[in-house]
């Protein structure tokens, strides 16, 4: 039995078939254009999904799939509440995990009011500069939060910054570098093991990379 493997939508899933291909593992549909959410590969080895990012580490602890590809910023914001074994930097997806203020806005005195989709990492970063917050949880568009009032700064995932610079902010503290890495379930790094080191070669051999495993629990 192949490996079901769990992918980001998004950029993630842009750059992360190319390097699957390379490896043999080509869905028989193009999930770009295809409704269809489950794949199986053309060689009939393995089977893709394809997930909300949040939702990989879920589907790979669970052993739904047992590998998932998702990024750096997904499996810290899950933290400790989930098991897994991070086994790969495919050094794609490159960005970074920012706080972003108004242009020469000062740090206002007292409780600092923070916008962002990754309460778990701005919680994290701020707790360690013994910084006083209050956590407002959006899904989206951080970038406007301080133009209207409801916050003071983000933390947001920034590429090129343009978006930043758009919106009247700019980038302060970089919190961390984050890319696409691989999970592996548990369980599956033992029944399927051949199957996970095979497909972790394949994928070294194509990024010119090699990491060590490490327990993911972010």
């Amino acid at each position: 039995m192949g490996l079901t493997i769990a992918l980001n939508k998004g950029r993630i899933l842009t750059e992360c078939l190319p390097l699957l291909a390379r490896c043999g593992v080509t869905p028989d549909d193009d999930p770009f254009t295809s409704r269809k959410l489950i794949f199986n590969s053309e060689a009939g080895n393995h089977q893709i999904i394809v997930v909300r990012s949040g939702d990989v580490p879920t589907y790979v602890e669970h052993g739904v799939a047992d590998v998932g590809i998702t990024g750096k910023d997904t499996i810290l914001e899950v933290g400790d509440g989930m098991s897994f074994y991070e086994r790969l930097d495919l050094q794609i997806g490159l960005c970074r995990m920012m706080t972003a203020a108004p242009v020469d806005a000062a740090d206002p005195p007292g409780v600092l009011r923070v916008a962002t989709k990754f309460t778990q990492i701005a919680r994290g970063h701020f707790q360690q500069q013994n910084r006083q917050v209050a956590l407002i949880k959006l899904a989206g568009a951080m970038e406007i939060a301080p133009l209207l009032g409801l916050a003071d700064c983000i933390v947001d995932i920034v590429d090129t910054g343009n978006t930043l610079r758009a919106n009247g902010l700019e980038p302060r503290e970089t919190i961390c570098d984050i890319s696409t890495r691989l999970i592996v379930n548990r369980a599956s790094m033992k029944t399927k093991f051949t199957e996970v080191e095979d497909l972790i070669t394949a994928l070294k051999s194509v990024i010119g990379t090699s990491t060590n495993g490490q327990l993911g629990n972010a």
